[in-house]
């Protein structure tokens, strides 16, 4: 499962190590796209699998499964972790994400986030001030 936090660096040729507990569950390869709330996400290749799956699953004759597919799948590149744990970011999702030298790894069980340091200081603030009521929400939808 991928859980936690990690403040890590991103280097000048767009390479950042991810945490040595993700290593083991990522595998040699993954996909990085283009996530939600300014952030990029990273699936193994199996997740991604079923998220292509399903995504597949929805008509083509309608406007927003046709626009959200382009989003995901037109953004979304496959990258190889190398022998020491690093990734390459492609420029064009480095950009998009906003990402510094300073950027936050975060585990989210089946997929991990990649998120400019301050921005991820900022939404982590909101949803920790949240954290109560959207408990509520969930509890009240029965997943707790």
């Amino acid at each position: 499962m991928l859980i936690g936090e990690y403040i890590h660096t991103l280097d000048e040729k767009k390479r950042v190590s991810l945490p040595v507990k993700f290593r083991k569950e990522v595998g040699k390869k993954i996909i990085i796209t283009a996530g939600l709330d300014n952030c990029l996400w990273i699936f193994t290749l199996a997740q991604w699998k079923k998220i292509s799956d399903k995504l597949s699953d929805f008509s083509m004759l309608q406007a927003d499964n046709r626009s959200f597919n382009r989003y995901m799948f037109g953004s979304a590149t496959e990258v190889e972790v190398d022998t020491i744990g690093r990734i390459l970011l492609p420029e064009f999702l480095v950009t998009r994400a906003n990402l510094k030298n300073k950027i936050a790894v975060v585990g989210l069980q089946n997929r991990i986030e990649i998120w400019n340091e301050d921005v991820w200081k900022d939404i982590k603030t909101i949803i920790e001030k949240q954290a109560d009521q959207l408990a509520e929400k969930l509890g009240q939808a029965g997943a707790l």
